[in-house]
Order: structure tokens, then sequence, then C-alpha cells
């Protein structure tokens, strides 16, 4: 009885605690705005703070993705490992 016991335990203990994963390529729209590059193109860049490590970064986007986003929105940037 007390091996049943114990092994419902840590059975339980087990499935019950699970552990948060942040997705540390994502954050929230700090700020956003055009620049033109020394190329003479635009840059539709959005500064975006980390989830995880709570650092800015400014990433450049096409226009359709930028029009679509807004400050205070959450973002993630894909290809990118985290900042």
């Amino acid at each position: 009885m007390k091996k049943i016991i114990f092994c419902s335990s840590v059975v339980f203990i087990l499935f019950s605690c699970k552990k948060d994963i942040e997705d540390c390529n994502c954050g929230t729209i700090a700020n956003d705005g055009i620049s033109t590059n020394s190329d003479g193109t635009s840059c539709y860049w959005l500064e975006i703070r980390n989830s995880c490590t709570d650092n800015k970064k400014t990433f450049c986007f096409d226009q359709d993705v930028w029009m679509d986003a807004n400050p205070g929105e959450s973002f993630c940037v894909t290809n990118e490992s985290g900042w």
C-alpha cells in the first residue's frame, strides 16, 4: 500500500508541475516609424522589447507587416533567436 501511495504521489508531482516556456523571439512593440536606407529604399521599422530579456531592438519589415503592427501589441520575429 505504501508503494502505491508513493508512486501515486510521484506521478502527481511530475504531472502537476508545468514549466512556463517563453518564446524569446517575441515581445511588445515599443515604437514604430519609417526611415530611408542609404540605397534609397524605405525601412518600415518596429522597435520591439523582448519578453525574455527586456532589451529593445529595431527591425525592418515590409509595409504590409508594418501597417498591421501597432505599439503596445505583442509581436514575434521569425528567424530571430532573441536579443
